[in-house]
This record gives C-alpha cells, sequence and structure tokens, in this order.
C-alpha cells in the first residue's frame, strides 16, 4: 500500500469505538448470563477484542513499517507507552477506588477479606502492566489484572508491539502468510475442539489462558499487519455504515451451537476473526465519510474507544453484584436493572470523555513533547 503519514482512518476510529461500545453492552448483559454463554445476549460480543487486534496490527504496519530508517527502538516504545500508559494507570486506579464498593460473598468472594494494602499493591502493579498470579488474586476470579479485568489485552498488545518491533518488521511478506495461515489453522483447531464452542479467554496469568489469548492474538495482528502491506487504495461508499452495521450483527447473533453442537458455535467464530474482521479493517480503511455529523460521530466515538473500554470494568464489577445479589434473587425488578444497565452504559461513555479530554490528551501532549521532541 502506498503508505502517506498524513492519511488517518477515520472510519477505523469510528469501528474501534463502536467496538468498544459493544463490548460495555455485552458486559452489562453478561450480568444475567451467570456464565451460560449460550444464553448471553449480543453473544458473541468478546470478539471485538480480536477485532482489536486485526486493528491494531493494520495500524502499527501502517504507521511504522516505512519509519524504521529514522526511529529507534526506543523511540517505538515511547510512543506506544505514551499511548497507552496514562489509561492504563486510571483503570487501575478506578478499580481500586471502586473495590470496596464490589463487596459480594457470592460474587466476588475474596475482597470482603483483602487488606488495603494488598490491593494497593495491586494497583502499582497493574500501573506497570505487570500480571499478578493466583497469590495476588484479590478478587477469586483469577485474573492477571484483579482491579481492572480487561488489562490483560494490553498486555497482550505489548507482546504484539514487541514482536512486531524486534522480529516481524524485519520478515518478507511470505512469512508473514506462513505464519498467518498457520495461526488460523490453530485458531481453528481450538475452536472447533474447545468443549464450549467458544473463543473466550486469555485473562488469568496461567498456561492455559496464555495459551488462549496467544491464539487470540496471532492471526488478528498478522493479518491486519499483512492487510497494511497488501491494501490497495479504493474507494468505498456509505462504509462507516456498513462495517458498522456489519460488526454488530457478527457479533449480535444468537449462539449457533452448544454441549453437541458447540463446534458449530466455534467454527462460527473463528470464521468472523479470519475472515469478517479483516473485511472490515479493509473497508472501512478504503472508505471516506461526507456527511459532517457522521465525522463528528466517528470522531467522538474514536476518542472515548480506548479510555471506555479500559475503565468502564470497574462500574461491571458493581453492576453484576448488585445483579446477581439483588435482582437475580428477586428482591429488586428487572426494571430496575434495566434502568441502571442503562445508568452504567451513559456514565461510562461519560466517564471516558472526561477522562480523554481532561487527563488522556493533555498527559499524553506532555509526555510527546517533554519525550519525543525529535
Amino acid at each position: 500500500m502506498n503508505q502517506s503519514s498524513n492519511k488517518h482512518f477515520e472510519i477505523l476510529d469510528g469501528l474501534r469505538g463502536v467496538a468498544a461500545v459493544i463490548v460495555v453492552a455485552f458486559h452489562i448483559l453478561e450480568a444475567f448470563a451467570l456464565g451460560k454463554r449460550n444464553e448471553q445476549i449480543i453473544n458473541h460480543g468478546y470478539l471485538a477484542v480480536d477485532f482489536f487486534f486485526v486493528l491494531s496490527g493494520f495500524v502499527i504496519g501502517y504507521a511504522y513499517d516505512n519509519r524504521w530508517d529514522k526511529m529507534t527502538l526506543t523511540g517505538f516504545f515511547k510512543r506506544r507507552i505514551i499511548r497507552l500508559q496514562p489509561m492504563v494507570i486510571i483503570g487501575s486506579i478506578v478499580g481500586a477506588v471502586t473495590f470496596y464498593a464490589q463487596i459480594s460473598p457470592t460474587v466476588f468472594p475474596l475482597i470482603e477479606n483483602t487488606p488495603v494494602t494488598k490491593m494497593l499493591l495491586v494497583m502499582l502493579i497493574g500501573f506497570t502492566m505487570i500480571p499478578v498470579g493466583k497469590s495476588l488474586d484479590i478478587r477469586g476470579w483469577g485474573e492477571m489484572y484483579p482491579l481492572n479485568g480487561p488489562g490483560w489485552t494490553l498486555f497482550f498488545e505489548y507482546i504484539a508491539y514487541t514482536l512486531y518491533a524486534l522480529v516481524l518488521k524485519r520478515l518478507p511478506n511470505i512469512i508473514l502468510m506462513i505464519l498467518a495461515a498457520i495461526a488460523g489453522a490453530m485458531l481453528i483447531h481450538f475452536a472447533v475442539t474447545t468443549p464450549l464452542g467458544v473463543i473466550a479467554g486469555g485473562w488469568s496469568f496461567n498456561s492455559e489462558q496464555l495459551t488462549i489469548g496467544s491464539l487470540r492474538l496471532a492471526y488478528p495482528f498478522l493479518s491486519g499487519l499483512l492487510l497494511s502491506r497488501f491494501m490497495k487504495p479504493k474507494h468505498y461508499k456509505h462504509s462507516f455504515l456498513v462495517t458498522s452495521a456489519l460488526m454488530f450483527t457478527v457479533l449480535a447473533i444468537p449462539s449457533l451451537g452448544w454441549k453437541e453442537t458447540a463446534w458449530i458455535n466455534g467454527l462460527y467464530e473463528a470464521l468472523v476473526i479470519i475472515i469478517v474482521f479483516p473485511l472490515i479493517v479493509y473497508i472501512g480503511a478504503n472508505g471516506t465519510i461526507e456527511s459532517p455529523k457522521t465525522k463528528k460521530l466517528a470522531k467522538f466515538l474514536g476518542d472515548i474507544s480506548y479510555p471506555m473500554y479500559i475503565t468502564h470494568y470497574p462500574l461491571i464489577y458493581i453492576y453484576t453484584k448488585w445483579v446477581v445479589d439483588e435482582v437475580l434473587s428477586g428482591k429488586t425488578s428487572y426494571t430496575m436493572a434495566a434502568v441502571w444497565g442503562v445508568a452504567v452504559f451513559g456514565g461510562s461513555i461519560l466517564m471516558s470523555y472526561i477522562f480523554v479530554k481532561f487527563y488522556d490528551e493533555p498527559v499524553r501532549k506532555w509526555l510527546t513533547k517533554k519525550f519525543l521532541r525529535s
């Protein structure tokens, strides 16, 4: 692809926001499923993470492939850290501030007996993106980032960036294609053989979950990287609307198989990752937005996408414990659950907008000026 440092993919920014919004809605509705994936509304919403990985591969390849003659490894990692770490810190702080509001012997059995000092230690470790194991599991869910579960995806993002900077950027396209084909085959094999037929996992620091996370990262990131190198510019009308609708459709389709037929659902999810997500990125990267209102919407969604993704989950913890302890037990009506669900959804958007305008953008601007003056 003929790359230009001035090219900005406004549709891809907007799609990142669409995916983040779907993730928040998925997590709100997940509180009612009690782990029964086949009953989950917006059933495949967790696959938005895999879309993020495709998008990351594309953006990293497009932004950096032609810059290595002028950029050092240190410069590359500085840029990535400045982009991601300010909100990682805020996400961990939000998780710490709301931690004891999440007390529930039913849902989060360890919180009540967790001392403040241990919680603060986990918060500080979270600032660094160093994952924690069982000894520092202060919630009981086995997350590598117990104060802010979605941090696991940033852990794998950093792995992808490191592999790109040290190895992948040097590899010829044919080798990347072979690696992508192998990764795709491994993803399909996992999807059709896993008992539940869902490509979910990666959030715990153990061999099983790290394997799942690696499988979810490998093909998407490689496919996005290859797409950035092979794509020939075209022009598609209404691509933001089309790709947004396509993404919502494939993520919202009900479960296609359970128990004996779980492999059907697994195969569907694998094909969404392997075919549909790269297609969405391809169409989005080749589209333009003509309407000023749609441009503003795409920019807004793009601005809040990462802050919303990395800060919303502490609110989900609170909402989940309330739904399980109050709504599903019959103490509170489902009408109130819907009202508070909408409030959590709106609150996540508002909180992310405040963070991006009054913290993330100013901090990144200052860090860029201080550490990337050249």
